[in-house]
């Protein structure tokens, strides 16, 4: 009996990781307006990134300035994910933005491919064309219709989701670095982009803090130490004590969390149609996930990492380390 359910045991702390995520989108809906945007990422960032330093520094302390320099080119490209997903969280409804932003999860491998120029399997091709049809519906509100701004701007951040994950995998100066230290590396530097910038960008950091109620600040935590800190721990364990297909596969469960979230707790309404349309993006990401065939690149570059650290996340999958939901 008891081996049977250590598994299910090691499974539940990821479950929890993609559970976080797919509440992330509402919960940044309940602490972030237009005009506060940029301030909640400062805050939500400034108190996690000395938390994550706890873990992160002894590989911090093995970092050149190769590593240091291409860790933070990263972090621009990912502030600018965090800029995208969180103004159209912010204008989109938490369903749209949870089910939008998990078509990273067959944009990666279809952009991979065209790189690498090797086709990809028929059977992920279909499931590509399932997720965007899927897309269409659910952001046409059932109709083939222009999307709305936040549907925009949430697909604009799986687009540049997809190209950080590329320059990613393909920068020479962080091959072999430390998965920790490099996520820490790239959440300080899109932060303190966010802190120059909020001054000119709405309600300053300050300012949002002292207006934020006990309600508020449960929030701005829960994104900060749920959504960001415990889910960098816990990717950091499973992937010694589980395999990482199965952490993939669990954390691949986030849009169906975001869709639980805003339909009971936001109230979001999806017609018949638009529900076919999240079903067919929840059915062609998980297809599409489970049926690309990595690059060879992205391959040995996984296997390199793993011999050297014995664990391996798939990237496509849930994402650089704590930057996953909005």
């Amino acid at each position: 009996m008891r081996p049977s359910l250590a598994p299910f045991v090691r499974d539940l702390p990821v479950l929890g990781v993609a559970v976080a995520w797919g509440s992330s989108f509402l919960a940044v809906k309940n602490v972030a307006t237009d005009e506060s945007v940029v301030a909640m990422l400062v805050l939500r960032f400034g108190v996690a990134l000395p938390l994550l330093a706890l873990f992160t520094w002894r590989g911090l302390r093995r970092f050149g300035l190769r590593q240091w320099l291409g860790g933070a080119s990263l972090g621009l490209v990912l502030g600018a994910v965090f800029l995208l997903e969180t103004y159209g969280a912010v204008h989109t409804s938490a369903t749209n933005a949870g089910l939008i932003i998990s078509l990273t999860m067959v944009l990666t491998p279809l952009a991979e491919s065209a790189l690498a120029r090797t086709p990809l399997p028929r059977p992920f091709v279909a499931a590509a064309g399932l997720s965007v049809l899927g897309v269409a519906l659910l952001t046409g509100g059932g109709g083939f219709r222009v999307p709305g701004a936040g549907d925009l701007l949430v697909l604009g951040a799986a687009l540049v989701r997809t190209a950080h994950v590329l320059v990613m995998a393909r920068t020479t100066s962080i091959r072999e670095a430390d998965s920790g230290a490099l996520t820490w590396v790239q959440l300080a530097t899109a932060t303190l982009v966010f802190a120059v910038i909020a001054p000119f960008a709405g309600t300053s950091p300050v300012s949002l803090a002292a207006s934020y109620d006990a309600t508020d600040w449960a929030v701005l935590l829960h994104l900060s130490l749920l959504c960001t800190i415990f889910a960098f721990v816990v990717q950091m364990w499973a992937v010694r004590a589980t395999s990482p297909s199965r952490v993939s596969l669990l954390l691949g469960t986030e849009p169906l969390w975001a869709a639980v979230f805003g339909i009971t707790l936001a109230g979001d309404h999806l017609g018949p149609l638009a529900l076919l349309g999240a079903v067919c993006v929840l059915a062609g990401t998980e297809w599409g996930r489970r049926t690309a065939a990595p690059s060879a690149g992205t391959v040995q570059h996984e296997a390199a990492r793993a011999r050297r650290r014995k664990s391996a996340v798939t990237t496509a999958s849930s994402g650089p380390q704590s930057s996953s939901g909005a």
